[in-house]
């Protein structure tokens, strides 16, 4: 529990350092502004153009983070990403997504413009820390198309906590289709939460859920298909 803690704080003074920049929160740390906080790894953020990338790297330089070619499991096209050593073993990283997102298992793509213009000024809380942060992040519902696509477990999990929550079903929907075979999406997920492990996996990331909520929560991912 301490290394996790001492990750986030470590992920939180950084994106303080930063705030000045122009960029869009997505990724795990995005899925904490709108739902129960988890854990998670790195930080995803999305910026326009080299420009304000090199205006972000000389902070990470000048904060001991390091260039490195790892981290390209999820996404791929011009994307980097920082470490920062905290101890013996012991990482965190910042990955940098520069004029577009692509997944890289379904090649779905996804501009920067339309990350910042679906996004918006949001308050981050971390899982262990009191104080809060507010930052540009993307929207829900448009976080709810990238992880639905991207469809990984961890993405599973998060759509499951963030389907209640969504504005716009037929604009998520859209969105989606637009990308990726909807249909083939939606029975993968669906296969997944309706599964006897998956309400043990959730509250091993998320923390007990009630069996009311839990009902709840799968209702509105299945409202998605119709």
């Amino acid at each position: 529990m301490e290394a996790l803690q001492r990750r986030e704080h470590e992920i939180f003074e950084t994106l303080k350092l930063l705030n000045a920049f122009s960029f869009v929160v997505i990724g795990g740390y995005a899925v904490n502004a709108y739902t129960l906080p988890r854990f998670s790894i790195d930080c995803d953020l999305v910026l326009k153009d080299e420009q304000e990338l090199a205006k972000i790297k000389k902070i990470l330089m000048e904060e001991k983070y390091a260039e490195t070619v790892e981290g390209e499991e999820i996404y791929y096209g011009n994307f980097k990403r920082y470490e920062k050593v905290l101890g013996p073993g012991f990482k965190v990283s910042l990955d940098l997504m520069i004029k577009e997102v692509i997944d890289r298992m379904t090649k779905a793509v996804f501009s920067a413009e339309w990350v910042f213009q679906n996004s918006q000024l949001q308050v981050l809380r971390g899982k262990t820390m009191v104080g809060e942060l507010k930052l540009k992040i993307i929207s829900l519902d448009a976080l709810v198309v990238m992880k639905f696509i991207s469809g990984r477990a961890t993405d599973i999990r998060d759509v499951f906590m963030l389907a209640p929550h969504i504005h716009h079903p037929p604009w998520v929907q859209q969105e989606i289709s637009q990308r990726y075979d909807f249909d083939q999406g939606f029975q993968k997920i669906k296969e997944k939460i309706l599964s006897k492990q998956f309400k043990d996996g959730l509250q091993g990331v998320f923390g007990y859920v009630e069996e009311k909520t839990f009902e709840k929560h799968i209702k509105a991912v299945l409202n998605l298909g119709n």
